[in-house]
């Protein structure tokens, strides 16, 4: 058995939400591009694309600079969830993505989101995934002190899920993603429907495998990455 009581061969699949899951990422780069407008920081939409996945603290270090005034830091992020929030009602989940988690879990593998969300935001992306018969947990922002490209999100995810590095695979659009899984000894498999990163970015970030989207990943979820961890029995824990 595992520390948290769950059978020496469970495996988890950790995800990624916002533009793994969910059709969001355009959103997003919307309300932070609106956000840094109301303050007279202009920045291209290009630019703030390839940041999502970050948590807000590291996205507003990569587009203004490490060394800025970081006092307008919570009126930028108070502003972004005020334009963002406007598309709750409407958030969408990719083509099959519900599908995926539940493929997943029909195969034994424990289903956690791990999103740089935090709150209600995360809980509102949680129902319109519609999903929960197949999630075993979730972690968001609120949990951890460093968001990614740091590994605490993934290393609490891990946690939640009772399982070793070794037994799980994270599944991400960015390169955040990848580099957060890798730094928690996570493999990592990505899918490209954030739209900021090209295949080649990703796998040279270190992803195992790219895939066009979740239904993508599922069409050939057999001969994943994904499908050969639920397949693969657990190395015999050493007991004294």
């Amino acid at each position: 058995m595992t520390e948290d009581g769950a059978p020496d061969g469970t495996a988890a699949v950790l995800f990624d939400v916002d533009g793994t899951l969910m059709d969001t990422v355009h959103l997003h780069t919307v309300a932070w591009w609106e956000a840094l407008r109301q303050q007279d920081k202009a920045v291209a939409m290009t630019r703030i694309q390839r940041a999502i996945g970050m948590g807000a603290d590291h996205l507003l270090d990569a587009l203004l600079g490490e060394d800025r005034d970081h006092d307008g830091d919570s009126a930028l992020k108070a502003a972004h969830d005020a334009v963002y929030g406007q598309y709750w009602s409407r958030l969408t989940p990719l083509d099959r993505a519900a599908d995926l988690l539940r493929a997943c879990a029909d195969r034994g593998l424990r289903v956690v989101l791990a999103s740089s969300a935090s709150g209600p935001e995360a809980d509102v992306m949680r129902q319109a995934l519609d999903a929960d018969d197949a999630i075993h947990a979730m972690t968001t922002a609120d949990d951890v002190e460093a968001s990614k490209p740091e590994p605490d999100l993934v290393h609490r995810a891990l946690e939640k899920a009772g399982v070793p590095p070794e037994r799980a695979v994270f599944v991400g659009d960015a390169v955040w993603d990848v580099k957060a899984a890798l730094k928690a000894g996570v493999a990592c498999v990505a899918v490209l429907t954030g739209g900021g990163f090209s295949s080649q970015e990703l796998r040279d970030a270190g992803a195992r495998e790219i895939y066009d989207a979740p239904c993508d990943l599922l069409d050939h979820f057999a001969d994943s990455a994904v499908g050969k961890l639920a397949a693969a029995p657990a190395t015999p824990s050493r007991r004294s």
